[in-house]
């Protein structure tokens, strides 16, 4: 594979604009127009886990831009990556409603994500593909 892979951050630009900014606004509007009602709470979790995903794209793009891995990280893996960010947000904020967020249950919990994530990029480098192979002649068939 070609080391100098580079992946392009403009493809990434208008979601992650998008995402954050849609995000945030429902953020926003959850803690300052909603009374705490259950549908407002989900509100809540979803708006700052789309937020934190729009915030976490650039970042998780040029950490993989540089530290390169094997295969290259395509679009599928950075999006996926930085979701991983947004659900990790959410996830806190929805133990902290409840007090149950500490410092070993964040760890722990970060350290699960890490490795679920580690895992499918496992699977990813381990798929069997054919190495491509110039065709020989046959047996029968000499080259003049």
């Amino acid at each position: 594979m070609d080391k100098s892979f580079r992946l392009p951050f403009r493809p990434f630009l208008v979601a992650s604009i998008t995402l954050t900014l849609f995000g945030a606004g429902l953020f926003a509007l959850t803690i300052f127009a909603f009374t705490p009602t259950v549908w407002a709470r989900w509100l809540f979790f979803f708006g700052g886990t789309l937020g934190l995903t729009g915030l976490a794209l650039p970042a998780v793009w040029f950490l993989n831009l540089r530290f390169p891995s094997e295969p290259p990280a395509g679009t599928n893996v950075i999006v996926r990556q930085a979701a991983w960010v947004g659900i990790f947000g959410g996830l806190l904020a929805w133990l902290q409603q409840e007090r149950l967020a500490s410092l070993g249950i964040m760890a722990g919990l970060a350290l699960g994500l890490f490795v679920i994530e580690y895992l499918i990029r496992l699977r990813e480098r381990s798929l069997w593909r054919p190495p491509k192979v110039a065709e020989e002649p046959a047996d029968d068939e000499q080259p003049a």
